[in-house]
């Protein structure tokens, strides 16, 4: 197979034996430990179209890899091909239209480090070796989405390899349907070897996580306040063990807290306004909360969440935070199994909720909060105890909360909520997929099959 593949692509071929083959082969979440008969690491559009077909005509297995984040394991696959596209990272920003095209295979962090020389960016990922393709295509959750919408709703337009190896430019006019599409849909339609997005004006922010004790008033308190606040306030509400860090005091390391993890885009001169609100929330055991550039909020947990852990996850969508899900939420808090462990509820009000629920295909433009729980740890003998808690935290928040949730959260064993995830829209996603993928190719994914 490599004597083939190697004539005819430009980048990297590799397969067992190979000297590269055992660090290829890896993906971000250790749970998922496969043997692809081969990664090919293209270095253009050229070289995926040509891995696509090639794929296509043997009938291997496809998997697409963009930052390796996905915790299903979607990037990898046995005896199949791997479309990897980390050496595609370029990221070209255009200031006077404030655009930005940036290659598949782009993490966050290059995506940032691109946009802030211009003092402009777009909502990311929190955590910065996360891929751009994974996390848009599934919708785009961040620290600027109050502001700014979901990634995907920044997406202007999109180059696309599909099923049969055509390379698409798609957008409001061309292609429409792959487009909207693209926005919410997941991996389902092909490998998105570029994307162009919409940048806004925003430099330096007041950002930075604070801590106080696991009290479920604390939780009630920033509910109301994300209710109250400004888009320009976003704050994404956690359940952690209190980590060793120099302004949390000792006696709260390795015990359960509450923390807001906060990106205020606003004037500086309302920072105090931010702090007094933060401050309020509940007895403040420790805080670093700073302006820093924009791009440094995405960094917070990169240390904490190396590639090589161990990741099993849920996620759900509510239309307010109840106090039955705050309860849910207290009691598992209290039980977290390991210090790599948190819980995260993102506010996706403000902005988000301006896009109408069929303009793209995220249709949860109801949903004002997105829960995503689950443990994450380093030994897997570990497995079983997290993920026994797991399933039970996520038993027991469901009844306080929608039948959906953000697909980007959900595991390998939720595809029986696919039709649910994807919600009114999932009719009309299928039939694009019947379009432009009949034989179903791209089936490594919270799959909507044609």
């Amino acid at each position: 197979m490599n004597t083939t593949l190697s004539t005819l692509i430009r980048g990297d071929v590799i397969e067992p034996g190979h000297p590269a083959y055992e660090e290829a082969r890896r993906v971000y979440n250790a749970m998922h430990d496969r043997r692809p008969a081969v990664v090919v690491r293209p270095v253009d559009a050229g070289d995926v179209s040509t891995a696509v077909r090639f794929a296509r005509d043997h009938a291997l297995p496809l998997a697409v890899r963009g930052g390796s984040h996905a915790v299903a394991g979607y990037g990898t696959v046995d005896d199949g091909l791997v479309v990897d596209l980390s050496r595609m990272r370029k990221v070209h920003v255009d200031p006077k239209t404030r655009t930005a095209r940036a290659e598949g295979g782009c993490t966050w962090a290059d995506f940032d480090r691109a946009t802030h020389e211009h003092g402009l960016a777009s909502t990311g990922g929190a955590v910065s070796s996360t891929g751009i393709a994974g996390l848009t295509l599934g919708g785009g959750m961040g620290h600027l989405a109050r502001r700014c919408g979901l990634s995907c709703d920044n997406l202007i337009a999109a180059e696309v390899v599909t099923a049969d190896g055509d390379r698409l430019i798609c957008d409001a006019q061309r292609h429409p349907d792959l487009f909207w599409a693209l926005r919410g849909g997941g991996g389902n339609f092909g490998v998105v070897t570029a994307f162009t997005y919409r940048l806004h004006p925003i430099d330096d922010i007041l950002g930075g996580p604070v801590f106080y004790p696991l009290d479920g008033e604390v939780a009630r308190r920033w509910r109301d306040m994300i209710a109250d606040a400004p888009v320009e306030l976003n704050a994404i509400f956690l359940l952690v063990l209190g980590p060793p860090l120099p302004f949390l005091p000792e006696r709260w390391h390795g015990r359960p807290v509450c923390a807001v993890l906060v990106c205020f885009s606003g004037r500086p001169e309302e920072d105090e306004k931010v702090r007094a609100r933060l401050g309020g929330l509940g007895p403040v055991i420790g805080q670093a909360v700073d302006r820093i550039p924009y791009p440094v909020i995405n960094t917070l947990f990169d240390e904490d969440l190396p590639a090589g852990l161990y990741h099993y996850w849920k996620g759900h969508f509510s239309r307010g935070l109840s106090d039955g899900a705050i309860e849910a939420h207290m009691a598992f808090g209290a039980t977290i199994p390991s210090m790599e462990t948190d819980t995260a509820i993102f506010p996706i009000d403000g902005a988000v909720h301006e896009v109408g629920p069929e303009e793209t295909a995220f249709a949860y433009r109801d949903a004002s909060f997105s829960h995503a729980l689950g443990a994450t740890y380093a030994d897997p003998a570990d497995t079983e105890r997290n993920v026994a808690w797991t399933r039970e935290y996520d038993a027991a928040l469901r009844p306080h909360t929608q039948e959906a949730g953000y697909v980007n959260f959900m595991d390998s064993d939720d595809q029986e909520r696919v039709r649910a995830n994807y919600g009114r829209n999932y009719d009309r996603l299928r039939a694009v997929k019947r379009r432009y993928d009949p034989d179903n190719l791209f089936r490594l994914n919270h799959n909507i099959a044609p």
